[in-house]
């Protein structure tokens, strides 16, 4: 096996096609559906990597999770009061799963998959409103919560679609790092990334790692991490330009192993 036919390997296995996260996903949405059957609830969606199909499966992230937004009527409350309400859905539907608040979310956390319930309501002049992070001065954080997802979808599009494999690719190498960046920060410092004279996986993937920074104010791990993997990486080409591909495909396993 050659460098890139590996990268097309793991790219094509690190896509999440589990039934049972569906049959989840389509258990609590009629479950929000049944308990909010009043007026209390607008609108409720999945939204974030999965639906970008960035989403690792566990084997390859065991953090996985889907987001999933519940969008309250606006009656003026507290965020609190709506995390309570979920806290009440999740324990009267989910009562041997695990279940606890992170804010500014719920989460649940089921045998094979966990949800991130975050609770939101719609302002007119702001849009969707989530509850902001217990450090910030207000009470709410507006957001798109899709509004990414068209923005890889072209670069991806105008990148031979190759750009959400190598999101697959990166992020479990970010996972099996140790998580240097933050899932969704990290997808959206490739897509601001340029590829100029990549037609495979393999270009973009050797484009993306030179590209890749860590700012000198994070922890000292974080950069000795994208270190390895840059010097990695350019021990893995040294072995292809000396026609050493499978000592370059055991190299490139060191940082991305073999599932």
């Amino acid at each position: 096996m050659t460098v890139r036919s590996y990268l097309d390997s793991l790219a094509t296995y690190a896509v999440l096609k589990d039934a049972t996260v569906n049959t989840s996903l389509s258990t609590l949405k009629k479950r929000l559906n049944y308990y909010y059957s009043t007026d209390k609830v607008n609108d409720h969606f999945a939204f974030g990597s999965n639906t970008r199909y960035t989403m690792l499966p566990r084997k390859y992230d065991r953090y996985s999770d889907i987001d999933y937004m519940i969008v309250f009527e606006n009656t003026g409350y507290q965020p609190q009061t709506y995390l309570n309400s979920l806290r009440s859905f999740v324990n009267a539907h989910y009562s041997n799963s695990e279940v606890k608040q992170s804010h500014p979310t719920i989460k649940l956390d089921l045998n094979h998959i966990t949800f991130e319930l975050v609770p939101a309501v719609y302002n007119i002049f702001y849009g969707y409103q989530i509850p902001a992070p217990t450090n910030n001065y207000e009470s709410w954080l507006n957001t798109d919560p899709n509004a990414f997802n068209k923005e890889l979808t072209n670069k991806n599009t105008q990148n031979n679609y190759l750009i959400k494999p190598l999101i697959r690719i990166l992020k479990y190498w970010n996972a099996n790092a140790g998580y240097v960046f933050d899932s969704y920060t990290f997808e959206k410092k490739i897509v601001n990334m340029y590829f100029y004279g990549c037609y495979n996986i393999k270009d973009y993937f050797y484009s993306a790692v030179d590209q890749i920074q860590v700012s000198y104010l994070e922890a000292k791990w974080k950069e000795i991490a994208v270190t390895k993997l840059k010097n990695t990486v350019s021990n893995v080409k040294n072995f292809e330009k000396d026609e050493m591909p499978y000592s370059a495909e055991i190299e490139l396993k060191k940082i991305l192993p073999e599932i």
